[in-house]
């Protein structure tokens, strides 16, 4: 819609995690570098929590694509809502283990067992990451426990990287699980994006976008944009997109905090940008908001509405 207005390729704000628009902001930085450090030790559970919308799943991606497929077996769970006998399974799929669907639960252990063995003596450490692992049944979790005993004299033939919400903590917390949090060695914890680095994010995610001119969000909308968001980078890639609407539907070539604030009041889950505004004002905000984005864009829809045949 907007794109050609504002000299981009491509939508710089989607909502679809893509490395492509990773930006090395250092929270971010911070835990891929401990990632890193962690997955060479070779051994236990590594954990990385957040807020819903911090980027969990970005950064895993991310480490799938930086893991060396010469040193590093990766077996990735998008979907970890499973029994033990199905995540049994569907690591041994991810590790190409033959004719997993005829094998009972132990003829499955002990070929993952011989699997795990052929590449660790191939000089391949073997990772499991699971996104959204606060929704583990509990004894799933057990059975990956269980999982991470297989070893060798030397070495622990399989790591698991937990990337969760802070559900997850809350589960781990119950005294069920203390053998399992005797085994993560190493934890992150995600914070929120302050001003300076969503001054920074916008920038970066513009410039991949084909963006190259002067500043496109003033001082004063980066300020509002960081509040309004919380700091959470899927709240701020919804707003950032409203506010490029308002603004192409304006015919204006720079973000203000006026589109920020308009932004703000469509936009379930964003923080008033008045604290003091009582509910009834803070609906009529969010409907004139809504009103004023449709008929923002407007005009570009009947100019596209005229040429259709």
């Amino acid at each position: 819609m907007y794109e050609a207005f504002f000299g981009l390729r491509e939508k710089p704000f989607a909502l679809t995690p893509n490395t492509g628009f990773m930006v090395r902001l250092p929270p971010y930085q911070a835990c891929l570098n401990l990632l890193r450090v962690a997955l060479a030790e070779g051994e236990g559970f590594i954990k990385v929590t957040g807020e819903v919308g911090t980027g969990k799943t970005l950064l895993c991606r991310e480490l799938l694509k930086r893991l060396d497929a010469e040193c590093y077996q990766v077996a990735w769970l998008p979907n970890p809502a499973l029994g033990p006998m199905a995540l049994r399974q569907a690591l041994a799929h991810e590790l190409h283990v033959a004719h997993v669907e005829r094998l009972d639960d132990h003829g499955l252990l002990s070929a993952l067992h011989r699997r795990l063995i052929e590449l660790a003596a191939a000089g391949r450490s073997t990772v499991l990451l699971i996104d959204e692992a606060q929704a583990l049944p509990a004894e799933t979790l057990e059975a990956l426990r269980l999982l991470t005993n297989l070893e060798t004299e030397q070495r622990k033939l399989l790591q698991v990287v937990l990337f969760g919400q802070p559900e997850l903590d809350e589960t781990l917390s119950h005294v069920s699980f203390r053998q399992l949090r005797q085994r993560i060695t190493f934890s992150y914890r995600l914070r929120p994006l302050d001003a300076s680095d969503v001054g920074r994010y916008l920038h970066e995610r513009l410039a991949v976008a084909g963006y190259q001119g002067s500043p496109l969000f003033g001082p004063a909308a980066v300020r509002l944009l960081a509040r309004g968001s919380g700091g959470i980078p899927r709240l701020l890639n919804i707003l950032a997109n409203k506010c490029l609407m308002v603004a192409f539907g304006e015919g204006r070539p720079r973000i203000t905090r006026r589109h920020v604030q308009r932004a703000l009041a469509d936009t379930e889950g964003a923080r008033p940008f008045l604290q003091s505004a009582s509910p009834l004002r803070w609906a009529m905000a969010a409907g004139v908001a809504t009103l004023s984005l449709l008929l923002g864009v407007w005009p570009w829809l009947s100019r596209l509405i005229e040429v259709q045949p």
